[in-house]
């Protein structure tokens, strides 16, 4: 992690799931590598299984607010999947869910970079550009698959990570 985190801006956003991460002492393993990276980190936890459209605004919001260079995901494919919509929904110019979700646009706004730190496989979000995310008011949840610049640039799978799942 130390090493990847080289490549990308001092502002992270860290996003993560609910306690999970913290019981099984990831969280302060990963915020003593990001402190010792010296980056600034701005937190969007408890992210649900099927992300919400709420969640990931509020991490777009956060995005924006904090002039954030990049997106690590802590967790599994819901949290990646929502780390994922953040970055190509937080400099969209109109509404992101309209625009990437119903219409199928192309991704013609910047890209936030996300990178991956498993705690469970099996949905293979890591490795592609999907994202799929719940719409609470309309009451659909929808997928979309985008071009590979908004794959992952890593992902680290210790198994180690996993046995908090069943």
């Amino acid at each position: 992690l130390p090493e990847e985190l080289d490549h990308y801006g001092p502002r992270v956003l860290l996003v993560y799931g609910k306690n999970a991460v913290k019981k099984m002492g990831l969280y302060d393993k990963i915020l003593q590598i990001l402190k010792n990276s010296e980056k600034t980190v701005v937190e969007l936890s408890g992210i649900k299984s099927n992300p919400t459209y709420t969640q990931m605004m509020e991490g777009a919001r956060l995005v924006r607010e904090n002039h954030i260079d990049f997106i690590l995901a802590v967790g599994g494919g819901s949290v990646i999947d929502c780390a994922k919509g953040i970055s190509i929904s937080a400099h969209c110019k109109g509404s992101p869910w309209q625009r990437y979700w119903m219409n199928f646009e192309d991704v013609n706004n910047e890209i936030i970079p996300v990178g991956c730190v498993l705690t469970m496989a099996g949905t293979a979000s890591e490795m592609n550009g999907g994202s799929v995310i719940t719409n609470e008011e309309e009451m659909i949840k929808g997928g979309r698959t985008y071009p590979a610049d908004v794959n992952p640039r890593f992902s680290i799978l210790n198994p180690e990570y996993t046995f908090s799942v069943p």
